[in-house]
């Protein structure tokens, strides 16, 4: 039995257009009806199930963005995509922002077309996931209405090829967030590709995103492929993207703008089929009003934000995640999950957590270095005294003096036992696995 055809409905009033589409969807084994402006649009869409819908931007009877607004009021699950005029980068934007997939320009280039079509066509036959699958997927757990609403959104921009830009403070989970947006979404079967824009030094950054030609500079003794190519089908997460210079910034946009990058020493530019997701804990808006964050790459990346909300908006949902971590952390280090009673829990509730997830789950690691009889005891959190909410990205998620002090344990422990270390853990009641890595993390010799 041959597998259904999918279909495909051409909004535009250019015959020249419309041919061109319709040969390039036909040799991609779709069929095409086709209709000349909105009101002959709606008509189709009320008739007829369609796998994926291209309009024009400028139609006899109205806007193109009215029709993407009008699909997503009717038929939410249809994809559109938006055909703009060259260079015209706004109404690309505002399409995008109103629900469209994605967009193409004119003179449309066939291959940008294909994977458009092809990456429309898998969301065509892959059902939205559920809310509830992206908690339990996922590890973005939680019952307050702030982290729904977000895995609500995860599931929404999923079904978009929109830039999404992800912000929050240091340790809320964006990486976690990005993994997902990818991982509910048509490219979930290629490469994510995560980058901390901050770690790349300065001089290696075209190198790096774009990759170079052999001979291309000193030490180039062969090409090399960029994170651009290494995410080609997939999605390009640029995390920390604030701490871009200028100068890399303006290369970006060209890159994200044009679907193609040149690598270092290349004569031609190679063409690029990601998606873009992007974060940082630090205010955009307000770096690009001071200069120091390019307007036009804010204006690219920025389509549609996505607020990762901090723990101290969700003190409800810290048991929860408290019980999963620590699980997690006896799992990886082989041994049995000690026992959180009510008035640990408490003690975590009613602190700050600055540093958010990550410092949940730092304070956790301690806590089964130093617990006893297999409970957690308030004491064992070592919760620094101060609940003083913090911007500072550097924030140390762990007082200095509190990992001096767990060095303190391990090394007595060390020493008792003549530097034993399967008896040292047993004398801390802690697995090998576990001591083993906690003088790792601590840095003991």
């Amino acid at each position: 039995m041959s597998e259904a055809k999918h279909t495909a409905l051409i909004v535009d009033d250019e015959p020249d257009i419309l041919e061109l589409l319709d040969i390039t969807l036909s040799r991609m084994g779709l069929d095409a009806l086709s209709a000349g402006n909105i009101t002959e649009a709606k008509e189709l869409l009320g008739k007829h199930e369609f796998d994926l819908c291209l309009t024009d931007m400028r139609l006899p009877d109205g806007n193109g963005i009215e029709l993407v607004k009008y699909i997503q009021e009717n038929v939410p699950s249809l994809p559109v995509a938006m055909i703009t005029a060259h260079g015209n980068m706004e109404y690309a934007i505002e399409a995008l922002k109103s629900g469209a997939f994605d967009f193409v320009s004119k003179p449309v280039d066939l291959t940008i077309l294909r994977n458009l079509v092809n990456t429309a066509l898998k969301l065509a036959d892959k059902s939205p996931a559920a809310a509830e699958d992206i908690e339990e997927q996922s590890g973005l757990l939680g019952k307050s209405k702030a982290i729904q609403e977000t895995r609500k959104k995860i599931s929404k921009l999923a079904r978009s090829q929109a830039p999404v830009h992800i912000h929050g403070e240091s340790g809320v989970g964006k990486e976690l967030v990005a993994t997902l947006i990818h991982n509910q979404g048509p490219r979930a079967d290629k490469a994510f590709v995560p980058v901390n824009c901050g770690a790349i030094p300065a001089e290696l950054m075209e190198s790096e995103f774009f990759g170079h030609r052999k001979g291309s500079f000193t030490g180039a003794t062969a090409d090399k492929q960029g994170l651009f190519q290494a995410a080609d089908g997939g999605t390009l997460f640029l995390d920390e993207i604030a701490d871009l210079p200028l100068s890399m910034q303006v290369k970006l946009l060209r890159a994200i703008q044009e679907k193609a990058v040149r690598p270092v020493g290349g004569e031609k530019e190679v063409p690029v089929n990601v998606r873009i997701l992007s974060a940082t804990h630090k205010d955009l808006a307000q770096l690009t009003e001071a200069g120091e964050f390019r307007q036009d790459l804010f204006y690219r990346i920025n389509v549609i934000e996505l607020e990762v909300p901090s723990l101290r908006e969700r003190p409800e949902d810290i048991p929860l995640l408290a019980k999963h971590l620590l699980h997690k952390i006896a799992n990886e280090w082989q041994t049995e999950t000690p026992e959180l009673p009510g008035e640990t829990l408490q003690a975590l509730k009613d602190y700050a957590f600055p540093g958010n997830v990550r410092e949940l789950e730092n304070i956790l690691e301690r806590a089964m270095t130093l617990h006893e009889n297999n409970i957690i005891t308030p004491d064992d959190l070592q919760l620094p005294d101060s609940n003083n909410n913090s911007d500072d990205s550097d924030i140390n998620l762990l007082d200095p003096a509190l990992n001096q002090k767990e060095k303190e344990v391990i090394l007595q422990a060390l020493e008792k036992t003549r530097y034993n270390k399967t008896a040292a853990a047993k004398l801390l009641g802690i697995s090998f696995r576990a001591l083993r890595y906690r003088i790792k993390k601590l840095g003991i010799e």
